[in-house]
């Protein structure tokens, strides 16, 4: 029995070198890009001021739910800055928040390609299986390959890990949409573009942000990896204080990714929360003639305004 091995590690490795060789070029394309975009995104997060950013983002918390939320967003960004983490928290946010757009990017489309078609779910469930069973770490190893050590390496990781999330919402949040209402459309001559874009992405848009701040979460627990194969920002201080063995360091940077962690999901939490029409009566009065004709019937006149 010991004798028999199947090769697989050799035939993964046989393709790894096979794929470096012939798509060397367009991987260096690829990571031109992503390298790219990351500096981008750094540049906008540490050129200001961090009072400026804190206020930014508070605004952003402010928007999405209210002064409760934009006042902790500030004292957490506030303590982060306390503990001299700035900067590598907002390396850090730069990271998550290129690998979350990228990520959404592509699991979206693939969500709504397999909410709409059986053959594509069957095909693409077993992937996204395989991608959030496989050990994290373990996508570094071809990453490191075609994009070399940095940055780039740790957010085509993050990618690959943190997208399965978002496919799996969205494909739910599609198939969930009540087929009375897509019927509807459907009778008023709705193409089925029209009818995804106006009827089924809007009702199933809670199940997508959810998938969002999922897909953002995921993002943030591969920061120590990405600081393993040179990302920097608090990843590569909590492997330093691995490292060094530094207590202090490693609970100053875990704290500071925690901050990050909460904030990211209470605001893409609350975006993704219906929000109450202000204005309206809390509670209309109603007669016979006025009565509710029950949910069936509300569905109508939003189905028809997809005519």
């Amino acid at each position: 029995m010991n004798d028999i091995r199947l090769p697989l590690g050799d035939w993964a490795d046989a393709v790894i070198h096979f794929i470096t060789d012939v798509f060397g070029g367009f991987f260096a394309v690829v990571r031109s890009v992503f390298a790219g975009f990351y500096d981008l995104v750094d540049v906008v997060l540490q050129t200001p001021p961090f009072w400026v950013v804190i206020l930014a983002l508070a605004a952003i918390a402010w928007f999405a739910k209210g002064w409760k939320l934009a006042t902790g967003t500030a004292l957490g960004l506030l303590v982060i800055v306390g503990v001299d983490q700035w900067d590598n928290a907002m390396s850090t946010l730069a990271l998550v928040l290129v690998a979350s757009l990228i990520a959404v990017a592509i699991s979206v489309p693939l969500g709504v390609l397999a909410a709409r078609s059986d053959l594509a779910s069957k095909v693409i469930r077993p992937i996204l299986d395989f991608m959030q069973t496989m050990p994290a770490m373990v996508y570094l190893i071809p990453a490191l390959i075609l994009f070399r050590v940095g940055v780039v390496p740790g957010i085509v990781a993050t990618i690959i890990f943190a997208m399965a999330p978002g496919v799996r919402l969205t494909e739910l949040g599609i198939r969930g949409v009540d087929k009375e209402v897509v019927e509807a459309g459907q009778a008023f001559g709705s193409s089925p573009w029209r009818i995804l874009r106006q009827i089924q992405l809007p009702l199933a848009m809670p199940s997508i942000m959810a998938g969002v701040n999922q897909v953002i979460m995921l993002s943030l627990s591969m920061v120590v990896i990405a600081g393993m194969v040179g990302a920097g920002g608090l990843g590569g201080e909590v492997v330093q204080s691995l490292t060094r063995i530094d207590v202090g360091l490693g609970f100053e940077a875990g704290l500071s990714v925690v901050i990050l962690a909460i904030i990211l999901d209470r605001v893409t939490g609350a975006l993704g929360t219906p929000r109450k029409p202000r204005g309206r009566d809390k509670q209309a009065p109603t007669t016979d003639a006025s009565e509710p004709l029950g949910p069936e019937a509300e569905r109508l006149p939003a189905a028809s305004a997809t005519a």
